[in-house]
């Protein structure tokens, strides 16, 4: 995929999002615009698969609004809330720091600079970014395994880490659309470019796809609706 293709792609995939039933929508719908709720659910999301975050998070916000919430959550009520999400001990014990923090330093709101979602305990790139652009609108491209993945297999990166190919898309890719990146391109990664046997006669965008790493595809004949 050629740089100048990248609107184009984007556009294609916008239009087709709203088809795609991928557990990451049903996710997303618990926290956009609200920083708080995109933070707790990126940290929960961390080695759990999107259906359970996605339960956890609404039964969790039916009692929290807050980070003064979860400070006075007692810890195993909080345990009991977000589990089965991948490890819920250390998660519960993260979220009771992070909350404290959050009202110590900064007046029980989520800060708006990379710089200061950084300091937080157990917040990295991926969910700073993330936090910017789906909880305040801030243009930032929060690479995830699905946005590294892909953007790789369209041949418009060549890249190791998730940190150098954030570094390239912001090179490559129109500022306009540093949100929609992560939205787009995990549903889309869910349901169509899947890791192993992507469903290619099914991408939409095939004909701009470099296709590198592709090395079999789910035949058209055995390929589930999407």
């Amino acid at each position: 995929m050629r740089k100048t293709d990248v609107p184009q792609a984007l556009d294609i995939l916008r239009e087709h999002y709203e088809r795609w039933k991928a557990p990451a929508k049903t996710l997303a719908g618990h926290h956009r615009n609200d920083p708080f709720r995109v933070l707790v659910c990126a940290l929960l999301s961390t080695r759990t698969r999107d259906e359970t975050t996605s339960r956890v998070c609404r039964r969790l916000f039916e009692r929290i609004k807050r980070p003064e919430d979860v400070v006075n959550l007692p810890l195993n009520e909080l345990r009991e809330l977000i589990y089965p999400v991948g490890f819920y001990r250390s998660k519960a014990k993260q979220l009771k720091a992070l909350s404290a923090l959050l009202v110590e330093r900064f007046g029980g709101k989520v800060p708006d600079s990379l710089e200061d979602l950084l300091s937080l305990p157990g917040v990295g790139r991926k969910v700073a970014n993330l936090v910017l652009s789906e909880g305040y609108g801030i243009p930032a491209i929060c690479v995830d395994t699905h946005v590294h993945r892909i953007t790789n297999r369209w041949c418009l990166v060549k890249t190791e880490t998730p940190l150098q190919t954030e570094k390239a898309l912001m090179e490559l890719i129109p500022e306009e659309y540093w949100g929609l990146l992560n939205r787009l391109l995990v549903a889309f990664g869910q349901k169509i470019c899947t890791p192993l046997k992507p469903k290619c006669h099914a991408c939409p965008i095939e004909r701009l796809c470099g296709k590198c790493g592709v090395s079999s595809a789910v035949p058209l004949s055995r390929n589930p609706r999407v």
